[in-house]
């Protein structure tokens, strides 16, 4: 049976590497595969989970160690420690390479004339040259042997052809007065190499803080209640020992440790973390409260739901984990010319040493100088960084704002949207439902009452839940049979005396009367007992939203399975001018199918008769309050489902992220077509070409770090 991995895979330091593991992976017959640089984490699908030691000991042979983590409190914690280790290993290396660096590129300006014996040179360089071939070599050969050479071939090529040089002029031409060596050369391509890695690491930090940000909300321990001999007694309980069922108490001040119902007491909680959404939110006596979020004011005491893996924010932690590691289509271009980029340079290289030498008559050294100065001007892994991180920075930073994207694909798709479909209930308007009016046909207001709240509570429909909330108090649940949900119509049952109900809209009445004024009609044995009117208010922000969408030039829908008249009134009121009213699931989707082969398309919609055109959608977009089943149909939740902005949010960051990720690629091609050409005419130093190198990785990693703090367009122009 497919089993999918997650592995952390150290040894990466440039985006190439994670080409190599990706091959590697391949090559053991496993699918689904992502390796993601940045977070240091591959995910693929085994048929084979048996043979994972084996798998995880061939990629520590090619230099890259690898263990399995999953995502409790503690593997993270160990996760987070060996990430922080290898940095620090890594910024050692560096400290080491400068230290013995400095003294021989500075060999020319010091009046130390020691420094300038061969010697010495070359014993200074020893300790680099180490350094380098342990920390690039091993990669370097293993991305050989897979067919896929990284940058680090490059790295190894460049400062050991300098090396080898020096070497054997030293050992051929001893007794000369003037050698060309090029110690300091080798020592400072690796050195300055391993200074991009560090600033890479720490820059690369910062585009994965959304994660880290999210998994500090989660507290560690909580108060938990028991009985010992009728009185209650607190314990703080480490999270990891706390079950469903278990009883805990939150004070004032206090995070919420797990998703729970409040058994008793009042509370103002702050939800901006999972939600984006700044106002508090009162919650009393069954309201279900999210762990990670703050108890400003009140006490409660609350029953466990969910623990682990199954809580809300484990749940937006690793829907963010896997959007992060979705590419969009724009990184093919990218990835394919990272693919082909190292052979194709050492090519140049090679071609740049005999042109200058055979055809231009320069001297050896100065064709290898031109030779190796192309080599590591080169940097195929500004192309590899330019998409994930900007993507891991726009889905993070719209992640602390109450908006789940899942993936690059659906920021891509996003950006370019052009018609945006909005279901009517629970979308555009807020689903809270009251009865405004109800009249009753040959029966009592009380039982007509417990028949709609009993036949409600079988559904989850946003009119039903706001109708069995509304009824709740006055009411008792009659014991139905064979209930069954039609969706998109109603829902009928039958009683124990053998009696059938129908409950729903206009399209059960339509065969039994004209009267379509009215927003539910109740049937017993196909005989009309009841109508009932309902009022539902526009959710605040919904105006303002559907102005900005019109001022960008994206044409707004309106597709519902409510009467003609409503959809019509509510149409008017938003400026919606296209209107589909009393549409069926079934037909929902021919729209929805249509619209999309004529142009991108979003639905936005929350019921579980939504889900098959969220799912047909270019992009699907739910609420956060949605049933499960259109959660897992859409590619966009906005957690805050009640305020309707966060969708010019969501739209917004997609196109400001994919910007992004065309400056990055811009300037990833733009540099290496001016840079390896000028190298290969000998007007670059190699040492200047290894610093360059460095900077425009850091370059690309600082242009998506921006889109953390950038200023995002949510107006209307």
């Amino acid at each position: 049976m497919p089993e999918k991995i997650e592995l952390i895979v150290e040894g990466m330091h440039c985006s190439s590497c994670s080409q190599t593991v990706t091959r590697m992976l391949q090559n053991k017959g496993n699918t689904n595969i992502s390796v993601d640089f940045a977070t240091r984490e591959a995910t693929f699908t085994t048929e084979n989970s048996k043979a994972l030691p084996e798998l995880i000991e061939a990629l520590g042979k090619i230099g890259y160690p690898a263990h399995r983590i999953g995502l409790t409190h503690e593997e993270t914690d160990k996760h987070s420690h060996h990430h922080a280790h290898t940095d620090s290993a890594l910024e050692q290396k560096f400290l080491v390479a400068l230290l013995f660096t400095l003294p021989l590129f500075l060999h020319m300006l010091l009046p130390f004339s020691f420094l300038h014996k061969p010697l010495v040179q070359l014993l200074l360089s020893l300790p680099v040259i180490y350094i380098g071939l342990r920390h690039f070599g091993k990669s370097a050969w293993g991305s050989v042997k897979l067919l896929v050479p990284n940058m680090d071939v490059l790295i190894v090529l460049g400062s050991g052809s300098a090396f080898a040089y020096s070497v054997a002029e030293m050992l051929l031409h001893s007794n000369m007065p003037h050698l060309d060596l090029y110690f300091e050369t080798s020592a400072t391509i690796i050195t300055l190499v391993l200074l991009g890695n560090v600033l890479e690491a720490r820059s690369v930090k910062q585009t994965t803080s959304a994660i880290d940000d999210l998994s500090k909300i989660q507290v560690l321990s909580a108060r938990r209640i028991t009985i010992v001999d009728g009185h209650e007694v607190f314990t703080e309980t480490p999270l990891k020992s706390v079950l469903v069922g278990d009883i805990v108490l939150v004070n004032s001040g206090d995070q919420i440790p797990l998703d729970g119902t409040i058994l008793d007491g009042d509370a103002l909680i702050d939800e901006s973390m999972i939600t984006g959404e700044s106002v508090p939110v009162e919650k009393n006596k069954t309201a279900h409260v999210i762990g990670g979020t703050l108890l400003i004011s009140g006490t409660i005491r609350m029953q466990v739901d969910k623990t682990g893996n199954d809580t809300v924010l484990a749940g937006i932690i690793r829907l963010v984990k896997t959007a992060q590691q979705n590419k969009p289509d724009i990184q093919k271009i990218g990835d394919r010319v990272s693919a082909i980029f190292v052979p194709v340079v050492s090519i140049i290289a090679v071609l740049t040493f005999f042109v200058s030498w055979l055809f231009f008559h320069q001297p050896v050294h100065q064709a290898l100088m031109s030779s190796i100065a192309v080599l590591v001007i080169a940097c195929p892994c500004a192309m590899g960084l330019a998409t994930p991180t900007a993507v891991m920075v726009g889905i993070g930073r719209a992640a602390k704002n109450g908006v789940l994207i899942k993936g690059g694909k659906t920021v891509e798709a996003f950006a370019g949207i052009k018609t945006i479909v909005f279901d009517k209930t629970g979308t555009l308007t807020t689903g809270q439902f009251q009865i405004n009016n109800m009249a009753v046909f040959g029966e009592t207001e009380k039982a007509v009452k417990q028949l709609v709240y009993s036949l409600e509570m079988h559904s989850s429909h946003p009119i039903a839940k706001s109708i069995v909330k509304a009824l709740e108090k006055e009411s008792t649940v009659l014991p139905l049979l064979h209930v069954k949900e039609e969706k998109g119509v109603g829902i009928s049952a039958t009683d124990q005396q053998g009696n059938t109900y129908q409950l729903g809209s206009y399209a059960i009445a339509k065969r039994f009367t004209k009267d379509e004024g009215h927003s539910m009609y109740l049937f017993r044995n196909e005989q009309l007992i009841a109508t009932l009117d309902l009022t539902d208010e526009i959710k605040a922000q919904a105006k303002e939203t559907l102005a900005t969408l019109r001022a960008w030039n994206i044409r707004c829908i309106l597709l519902s399975g409510d009467t003609k008249a409503k959809c019509d009134a509510l149409a008017n009121e938003l400026g919606i001018q296209e209107v589909y009213s009393e549409q069926h699931p079934a037909e929902k989707l021919k729209i929805i199918t249509a619209l999309a082969q004529e142009g991108p398309t979003a639905m936005v919609g929350d019921g579980i008769n939504d889900a098959p055109a969220l799912a047909m959608a270019t992009v699907g977009v739910s609420m956060g309050e949605s049933t499960q089943a259109a959660i897992n149909s859409a590619q966009v939740i906005l957690l805050n489902g009640q305020d309707l902005s966060s969708l010019v949010y969501a739209i917004s960051i997609s196109r400001h992220t994919l910007k992004t990720i065309k400056q990055n690629l811009f300037w990833a091609f733009f540099y290496n077509s001016i840079a390896i050409p000028v190298a290969a005419a000998g007007l670059l130093n190699p040492m200047i070409g290894a610093l360059s190198m460095a900077f425009s990785d850091v370059f690309v990693i600082g242009n998506s770090i921006r889109l953390k703090y950038k200023k995002l367009n949510l107006g209307r122009h």
